[in-house]
């Protein structure tokens, strides 16, 4: 059965984490595929802005997964919002406020928000990420609908996940998303849920679907998809849940399988 969609993380699959380095060359290639009736999507971690920078000459050619699947947009339109319980989520920051050496995001639709001024992190989110970003005193002052909660630790946040992920699993969706970010969601929210609704707006089936991964964030997306890849630097579990493995993303192994597609 041939490929009609296509959806891939980015960080850690389609380039270094916490970067900009994408190969131009895909953007060629996504017009290409839309030209054979393939719709490109891709699924991410990231806010949308920092999402449609990275896509920025296809922007308008693509659906954009954002949040972890908390935020499913195309052409500047909302497909899905999903929003978290303010009371729980009160809650979540006031417990991760206490963690040291963590730092906090409160993302909502458009941006996100912080309280943190180390200078590490601010330049990870703005410069490497570039993403749309509010400096506050108080994260739960801001007044707006919060989509993901976000824990980032620079030494790691696997040890920290061990406690946190069992302690909120009935209350949100919670995910590692990278070495360095821990994702909390409204619950039943992940890039496979939210591929899912796109499948099932374009009345596509997942023996049509193709799906690029390489974290625990990613599986649930790949089993979505028969043609499943892990990328050759994910992680053991990813590739034991993907059907195939391609080349690194330093070797641009995403790109390499997607033009093999091209006619």
């Amino acid at each position: 059965m041939s490929v009609k969609l296509i959806a891939t993380d980015i960080d850690g699959t389609l380039l270094p984490e916490g970067t900009d380095r994408i190969n131009p060359e895909i953007f060629d290639v996504i017009l290409r595929l839309k030209e054979q009736g393939i719709v490109f999507a891709a699924a991410s971690g990231r806010q949308y802005y920092s999402m449609a920078h990275l896509f920025e000459p296809v922007k308008q050619d693509m659906i954009f997964i954002a949040e972890n699947g908390a935020y499913v947009c195309c052409r500047n339109q909302d497909i899905r919002l999903n929003v978290m319980d303010r009371e729980q989520v009160v809650k979540l920051v006031e417990q991760l406020r206490r963690i040291p050496g963590g730092c906090i995001t409160l993302n909502a639709k458009d941006r996100f928000y912080v309280e943190h001024e180390d200078p590490k992190f601010l330049d990870l989110i703005l410069n490497g990420y570039h993403n749309q970003v509010s400096r506050v005193e108080d994260v739960l002052a801001v007044d707006t609908e919060v989509i993901k909660v976000s824990l980032y630790m620079e030494q790691g946040i696997e040890e920290e996940a061990k406690g946190l992920l069992p302690q909120w699993e009935k209350v949100f969706t919670g995910t590692i998303a990278g070495d360095i970010w821990l994702d909390f969601m409204k619950k039943g929210s992940d890039k496979g849920e939210a591929l899912g609704s796109v499948q099932k707006a374009l009345s596509i089936s997942r023996e049509e679907t193709m799906a690029f991964g390489d974290n625990l964030n990613d599986i649930a997306m790949l089993n979505c998809a028969s043609m499943s890849y892990a990328i050759g630097n994910a992680r053991q579990e990813v590739k034991a849940a993907a059907a195939h493995v391609a080349d690194t993303n330093v070797n641009d192994g995403v790109l390499k399988v997607l033009k093999t597609l091209l006619v």
